[in-house]
Order: C-alpha cells, then structure tokens, then sequence
C-alpha cells in the first residue's frame, strides 16, 4: 500500500522526487550515527529502512497508519513493526541506543511531551536524530503541521529532555536551490490570490483539501516546465549544513 500525498511523498511520483530524495538524504546521514538497537518513531512507508537496517542489531519501528505498517511487515521480516499514535511511546525505559523521527515532530501536538518519550526510551548515551522542516524556508501554511520550528526554537527545547543537542541542517546544493527558488516564484503568484490571507486564518482542517490540491497542482507544473530538473535531482544533492538556520530542514542530534 503506498500513500499518495503531497505531505507523504512517494518515490514512484516524478513531480515528488525532488521531496522524496529530501527525506531520503536523512536515513543516508542517519547511516553514520546510528547504532546498537534502533528505534524509529513514525516511520510512514519505511522509505530509508535498507539504508540503517544493516548498520544495526536490531530495528523495531511504530507508525499511525496500520495498512502501511502491515505492508511494512511483508517487506521488512527482520524489523519489529507497531502501529498506534505516538506520544506515549509503547516501550519500556533505556531500551534503545538509537532513535530516529524524520519529519515527525511538526506533527505531534504535544512536542515537549514527544521528545520526553525519546528521551525516556533511549539508553544512557543513547542518541536520537531528528529531521523537520526549517521555518524561515516555508513558503506557505502546512495545515498538516501543528508548528514549524527555527533552529533555536527547537533546540532550546530539546535541551530540557537531553544532556546533549547540536542543530545542524539538511541543505540543498545549486540544482536543488534552483528548484526551491522555481517553487517559491510559483507559491508566490498562487498565494496572491489569496488576498484576505486565509491560510493564516481559516482552522486547519478546512485547508487541508484545497492545500492538497494546489500543492499537488504546482508541482506538476514545475515538473512539466522543467523536468529535467525535477526528475534529476538525487539525495546526493543534498548537503549536511553546520548553518540550519539557511536550510531547507533543521537536523537535530540529541544525546540522553
């Protein structure tokens, strides 16, 4: 089962990749920290699963959508799937030396409450990464997102569940901010008919559809003007930055 949305981007879609490959530049990053037993906290499709499985002894993961998880089972025999909403977390304290959530936590209601649970179900020394979208680089209202974070935001908040936080970001080289700026020009002549600002005031459930629609519009239409560009764009063009307050997503490592 695959879930075809704009806010879960599918690597089977062209006018998508260049999201997907996004996402996906996390797991390969993730690759060089993660270690011992693993825990991934909202793991949607199991995008970057074969990156990490490897580099583990044991990879356990929970996700909301049940069908995706049962797919996930026939896909991944040798990880331990849940599936439930999160937080609370259904595991016991200091289980994991590893824990990863990418682009989770911009979901999750009670923030503080999420990364008290990671917290909690890391081993002393354990470290958990985090990816989620950098504000300032938004170009619209996510009504999917309960919040957006800056870097100090959310590092300032990590620092009350982890002896540990260093903030870096996921960046994007020339071909990827070439396809950032194509997109914010596009946003932009579409957000002007927005004139009584209603992404900012209408309730999020009732933006959802409409958002859907325009967003999965625009990026069919950036794929048709340029598609070259869209097609073409792989993970490898995405960079780790020591400067996330400049990236496209914040990159938080966090040690208990």
């Amino acid at each position: 089962m695959a879930v075809y949305t704009t806010e879960i981007a599918s690597e089977t879609i062209t006018s998508d990749n260049p999201i997907h490959q996004r996402l996906l530049r996390a797991y390969v990053l993730a690759a060089d920290w993660v270690q011992g037993d693993l825990l991934e906290v909202g793991c949607g499709e199991g995008r970057g699963i074969h990156h990490l499985l490897p580099k583990v002894s044991s990879y356990a993961a929970i996700d909301k959508i049940t069908a995706v998880v049962e797919n996930l089972k026939q896909k991944f025999p040798t990880v331990n799937f849940q599936s439930g909403n999160i937080p609370p977390l259904p595991y016991a304290d200091n289980s994991f030396d590893s824990v990863i959530s990418f682009q989770v936590i911009e979901h999750i209601f009670d923030d503080g409450f999420f990364l008290q649970e990671i917290s909690r179900v890391l081993r002393p020394g354990g470290q958990a990464l985090l990816t989620t979208p950098n504000r300032p680089m938004s170009l619209s209202r996510n009504p999917w997102h309960e919040r957006e974070y800056t870097a100090d935001e959310l590092t300032n908040l990590a620092k009350k569940y982890f002896s540990q936080v260093e903030m870096k970001g996921v960046a994007g080289n020339e071909k990827v901010m070439q396809y950032y700026e194509r997109n914010k020009k596009s946003v932009e002549k579409l957000m002007r008919w927005d004139v009584f600002d209603l992404q900012h005031k209408l309730p999020a459930s009732v933006l959802r559809v409409p958002y859907e629609m325009m967003n999965r519009l625009n990026r069919n239409k950036l794929k048709a003007a340029a598609d070259d560009l869209v097609a073409g764009i792989r993970q490898e063009d995405y960079i780790l930055s020591q400067q996330p307050e400049q990236a496209l997503d914040l990159f938080l490592m966090a040690k208990k």
